[in-house]
This record gives structure tokens, sequence and C-alpha cells, in this order.
């Protein structure tokens, strides 16, 4: 009768840690793709930046600047917002 309950206990834990194993896995790629996407918001806005310095040109290249800097604010703001929302499903 010991190793039918001793059974039990060591399948549940192999099936709890399974179950946490996918869920790191999860979380994982959701930040690698947050990640992505944060560096995609800064590439465009900065590339805009460089642009908009090429047709309208200024002494210190304004528009790079701003552009680079908002993109960069942008990108933690939807982080946050992200990992705000992610934190709330579980």
């Amino acid at each position: 009768m010991s190793q039918p309950n001793h059974k039990q206990p060591n399948q549940s834990n192999k099936q709890l840690n399974d179950r946490k194993d996918k869920l790191k896995s999860a979380s994982y790629a959701r930040f690698s793709g947050i990640a992505f996407q944060m560096i995609a918001i800064i590439g465009i806005g900065s590339y805009s930046g460089v642009k908009l310095d090429e047709l309208y040109p200024n002494k210190h290249n304004v528009y790079t600047i701003v552009l680079s800097l908002l993109s960069v604010i942008i990108s933690i703001v939807f982080v946050i917002r992200r990992i705000i929302a992610g934190s709330k499903d579980n």
C-alpha cells in the first residue's frame, strides 16, 4: 500500500513541474517578443528622425534627437503596459 501512495505524489510533482516549465517558456517567448517590438519602435523612430533631418537640414539634427528620445519613451511605456497586462493574466 505504501508504493501506490508513494507514486502519486511523484506523478503530481512531475505534472506540476511540467506545468511550471511550460509557463516559463511561455513567459520567455512573450518577453522576447516584447524586446523585438521595442527594437522596432526605436528603430522606426530613429530612422524617421534621420530622414527628416535629411529633408530639412538643421544645425543640431533636432528631428533625430527628438524622435529617438520620443521612440524610447514610447517603447518603455509599451513594455510597462505589456508587463502589467501579463501580470494581471497570471
